[in-house]
Order: C-alpha cells, then sequence, then structure tokens
C-alpha cells in the first residue's frame, strides 16, 4: 500500500535495496528514464531460462515492492517503468552504490 505523503522509513529502502535485480533496476533509472526495456537492465545471466525467471521475479515480486514504496512507476500493460514520487528519497543510497560499483561487484 503506498503512503502519499509520508517519508520512507530506512529499513523500507534498504529492503528495497536487498535484491540485486531491484538495485539494477534503481540504479539504470538514475541516468535513464523512463526505463523501456526492463529486460536490457536485467538479463545478463548466462542462460535463456536465467533470463526467464528473473523476469517473472520482476513483474511477480521485485516491480510490484518498488512501485508499492513509491521509488518507481509501472505501466503494466506497456512494460515502461519511470521514476516513482518518492524516487528522490532512495536516490543517495542509489548515488553511493553507483559510485562503489568497482569496490564491490556484488552490489549491482
Amino acid at each position: 500500500m503506498k503512503t502519499a505523503g509520508l517519508r520512507t522509513s530506512f529499513d523500507a529502502m534498504m529492503n528495497s535495496l536487498a535484491n540485486v535485480q531491484r538495485r539494477r533496476m534503481l540504479v539504470a533509472l538514475l541516468e535513464h528514464n523512463p526505463q523501456d526495456d526492463v529486460l536490457a537492465v536485467l538479463v545478463d545471466s548466462e542462460s535463456e531460462s536465467d533470463a526467464v525467471e528473473r523476469l517473472v521475479s520482476m513483474h511477480h515480486i521485485h516491480l510490484p515492492k518498488l512501485a508499492n514504496h513509491g521509488f518507481i512507476d509501472w505501466d503494466k500493460d506497456s512494460h515502461k517503468v519511470t521514476k516513482g514520487p518518492k524516487f528522490d528519497e532512495i536516490r543517495p543510497l542509489l548515488e553511493l552504490l553507483d559510485d562503489h560499483e568497482d569496490d564491490s561487484a556484488d552490489w549491482l
């Protein structure tokens, strides 16, 4: 459930960043808004079955979670993802991750 007007808790932000697929999506939105091709950001796996599994989890778990927090707006029909009304709340954490991407391959 979206909470309009209320700031997102730090715990909710960290929970949103707890999964690499969600981190990649949010960091991609730092520079590219809207993100028309969800697959282009997420599918860097070795096999097609991994790509399908990632896409399914994005549509059923990760994108709804990020949309629920207001970090993204997600048009399910066109598959377009854009920055949500609360994106700027999580921006500093995303910039920190992006700035230190070379320090740890596990972050992004």
